[in-house]
């Protein structure tokens, strides 16, 4: 059982980490698409 137990903090910890860093990436890339659009809308301007 304590086997067991490892086992599932195990597998909680990687559904975790893909958890977050899929939140990071979405983020991330949230953060360069606005950038892209205010260096895009900056160059029409011109």
């Amino acid at each position: 059982s304590q086997m067991t137990a490892m086992d599932n903090a195990t597998r909680n910890a990687g559904d975790m980490i893909k958890r977050y860093t899929l939140e990071y990436n979405r983020s991330r890339q949230a953060q360069i698409t606005k950038e892209l659009i205010e260096i895009i809308s900056g160059a029409e301007a011109v």
